[in-house]
């Protein structure tokens, strides 16, 4: 099988490392990773690296800007920054306008310091975040610089907003959602999350993990973009 670039359409509650063991059962090629981690609950593009050739650029696709597309709830501030863990608290939201949201978003444009979530995989003197986070431990977290390309707001309808973003490596959507929320005095928190593209590649040319699955090894090779291309 051809080294290159496999785009797959991952489903809601695997892990990318789901898919990436899952793939390389599939194909018997051991050399199989995945170019940008997605939790769990988020659907959308994994690109997965196929072969040697591929997974010595990965470090490439895993750099490049990322798109999504989401929904955030107003009126809830949780542990993870999303609908996964129960509220801390909660409030009835009825007097927010459209502009409002715009607004508040635009502040969120560009160049900020972000402090990554307790709920996430980054490592505090070697244990991930959220292993501290599940003992109730809430550690001081280095803020880094990240980059958002645009977060624009599509849709209001109460407690919901739906929402299209652009952002660099690195940079938490949750985050942003709940720190929006923080801005607005009232919280928010992510309800939805899909990614569509990853530098060059878009969801509209993924296959979900099902279909590659059950494909016949033929298919899935000659679905395999070229790593030099």
């Amino acid at each position: 099988m051809r080294s290159g670039f496999l785009l797959v359409d991952k489903p809601k509650k695997y892990t990318s490392h789901d898919v990436v063991v899952r793939v390389r059962k599939k194909i018997g090629i051991r050399k199989v990773g995945h170019c940008g981690t997605l939790d769990p609950s988020v659907t959308g593009l994994l690109v997965l690296a196929i072969g040697r050739e591929a997974t010595k650029l990965s470090s490439f696709i895993s750099d490049a800007k990322k798109g999504y597309l989401g929904k955030g709830k107003l009126g809830i501030v949780t542990p993870s920054q999303d609908l996964e863990t129960s509220p801390i608290s909660e409030m009835l939201v009825e007097d927010f306008e459209l502009k409002d949201l715009i607004d508040c978003a635009r502040k969120f444009e560009g160049s900020i310091f972000q402090k990554p979530p307790m709920f996430s995989a980054v490592k505090k003197d070697g244990t991930p975040l959220y292993k501290l986070a599940r003992r109730g431990l809430n550690v001081d977290r280095e803020e880094k610089w990240r980059y958002v390309h645009f977060f624009q707001i599509k849709n209001l309808d109460m407690p919901y907003f739906g929402f299209e973003t652009e952002v660099s490596k690195g940079t938490y959507v949750r985050t942003l959602v709940h720190d929006i929320g923080q801005s607005l005095g009232c919280g928010a928190a992510l309800a939805d999350l899909r990614r569509t593209q990853c530098g060059r590649f878009h969801v509209e040319n993924s296959y979900t993990l099902d279909s590659l699955i059950n494909s016949e090894m033929e298919k899935i090779e000659s679905l395999i973009i070229p790593a030099e291309c």
